[in-house]
C-alpha cells in the first residue's frame, strides 16, 4: 500500500483527539496514510482553506457543512461530513460578575439559569461564541428562546481568546468547547454552569469534513481516513486508554496544555469554579460509543432547520452527512451501525435498542431538555 499524505486542518480543542491519536498511534499509517495536522488560528480560517483546497480534510464544527453547502455565510462550497468525530464536549460558563448575582443555581439546572439571567434586567447578556454556524450558537439560541425576556448579543471570539474576552469584560457569559472553558476557570475569571449536553443529550459537535469534489475524486484516500479515524475514536473511548490520550494531547505540537486542563473533558468531571470539587457530567464528550461516529441526516436536518434553511435547504442539508459512504467504507472491518440513517431526534430520554447492522445496537438519550422532538420528515412538508 503506497502512503498517501493529507493535510487535515483542526482548531486546538480536546474533540480533535480522533486525529491526533489516528496520527500518534498508527491507526493512518495502518490504513497507509501520513497525516499532516494543520493546526489553524480560527474557526473562518479552517473554513476558507479548506473551501480553497488548502486542506484536504478538516476537525470541523457540525453546522459548518450545512452551512457552505446551502449557500451561507462565507465561501459557498458543497462539504461533507464523513463521520462525526465528538458528541457534546461543551461548556456554558459565565463572568464572575454574573455569577455572584447567580449564587444558588446548581450546575446543570438549565431552568434556572434561565430564570437567573432572565431576572438580571434589560440590558443584553453579551456571550461569546467561537463562530456564527456552531453548535454552541445553536444551543444557545434554542435554550434562550424559552426565555423570551432574555436578550442576548452573540459576539464571535475564537475558542483560544476566549477566557481572555472574559477577562477583559469583553463578554459577560460564553459557550465553547473544552478546555477553553477550564481555561477561564483555572484563571478565575469565570464559573461554568452547564454542559452542552445539559441541553441536547447527544448533540453532534465536530464532524470530520472534505469538499464533496474532493472526497468524490479520492475515493480510496477517503476509506483509509475514515477508517483510520473510526479506530482512533474506539480507542480513545476505552477508559484505560484516557490517561496516554491526555499526555499525547498535551504535547506541544497538538493543544500544548497541562493535563489537568484537558483531562476533565475526557473523564467527565468538570470544575465549576476556582476551588470547587469537580462535577460529574456523564457522557460529557463522546466519541465511538452508542455510535458516535454515525453522521445521522435527521442531524443535518435539525442544524438546517434551525439555521433557518428551507424546505430545499434541508433536503439539500441531508445529503452533507454523508451515511452512505460510512456504510460503504466502514461495514467491511467489523463498524456496527444502525440499519436507518435518520431518526426523531429527541424521543430517546433513555438508552435505546435499535435494528442495526449486526442485529442491534443501544443508542444514548438524545432528549431535548425541554421535553420537544424534531421530525426531520415533517420539517420538509
Amino acid at each position: 500500500m503506497s502512503e498517501v499524505v493529507l493535510n487535515c486542518g483542526y482548531v486546538p480543542l480536546v474533540d480533535c483527539a480522533p486525529l491526533v491519536i489516528a496520527k500518534e498511534l498508527g491507526f493512518a499509517a495502518e490504513q497507509g496514510l501520513a497525516l499532516n495536522l494543520l493546526r489553524q488560528p480560527s474557526w473562518s480560517a479552517l473554513r476558507d482553506m479548506l473551501a480553497l483546497g488548502h486542506l484536504d480534510a478538516a476537525h470541523m464544527l457540525s453546522p459548518m457543512p450545512v452551512a457552505m453547502s446551502i449557500g451561507m455565510g462565507g465561501l459557498p462550497a458543497r462539504v461533507d461530513a464523513l463521520m462525526v468525530l465528538s458528541v457534546n464536549g461543551t461548556v456554558f460558563g459565565i463572568s464572575n460578575a454574573v455569577a455572584s448575582t447567580l449564587e444558588d443555581v446548581r450546575f446543570g439546572d438549565t431552568t434556572a439559569l434561565l430564570s437567573g439571567l432572565s431576572a438580571r434586567g434589560a440590558k443584553p447578556l453579551r456571550v461569546g461564541i467561537p463562530f456564527h454556524y456552531s453548535m454552541h450558537r445553536l444551543l444557545l439560541s434554542y435554550w434562550a428562546a424559552q426565555a423570551p425576556d432574555l436578550q442576548i448579543e452573540e459576539v464571535t471570539v475564537p475558542p483560544m481568546r476566549m477566557a481572555d474576552a472574559v477577562s477583559d469584560g469583553f463578554v459577560d457569559a460564553f459557550w465553547v468547547g473544552e478546555p477553553w472553558g477550564g481555561v477561564a476557570v483555572q484563571n478565575n475569571v469565570a464559573k461554568l454552569m452547564m454542559a452542552g449536553r445539559d441541553v441536547w443529550q447527544f448533540a453532534p459537535e465536530k464532524v470530520l469534513a472534505a469538499r464533496h469534489e474532493w472526497a468524490s475524486q479520492n475515493e480510496d484516500s477517503v476509506r483509509r481516513l475514515m477508517r483510520a479515524v473510526y479506530q482512533a475514536s474506539a480507542w480513545l473511548d476505552a477508559p484505560g486508554n484516557k490517561p496516554l490520550a491526555v499526555e499525547i494531547l498535551g504535547r506541544s505540537e497538538h493543544l500544548s496544555m497541562s493535563p489537568d486542563l484537558i483531562d476533565p473533558a475526557l473523564t467527565g468531571h468538570i470544575v465549576p469554579r476556582t476551588g470547587a470539587s469537580p462535577v460529574t457530567v456523564d457522557r460529557f464528550l463522546q466519541f465511538h460509543s452508542h455510535a458516535a461516529t454515525f453522521p445521522w441526516r435527521s442531524q443535518a436536518a435539525w442544524i438546517a432547520h434551525h439555521l433557518g434553511a428551507d424546505a430545499a435547504g434541508i433536503e439539500k442539508a441531508k445529503t452533507c452527512f454523508r451515511a452512505d459512504l460510512f456504510r460503504q467504507n466502514l461495514s467491511d472491518i467489523g463498524a456496527d451501525m444502525p440499519q436507518s440513517s435518520e431518526k426523531t431526534e429527541g424521543a430517546m430520554t433513555l438508552p435505546t435498542s435499535v435494528a442495526s447492522a449486526r442485529g442491534e445496537m443501544i443508542l444514548s438519550p438524545d432528549a431535548f431538555f425541554d421535553g420537544r422532538t424534531f421530525d426531520f420528515a415533517a420539517a420538509v412538508r
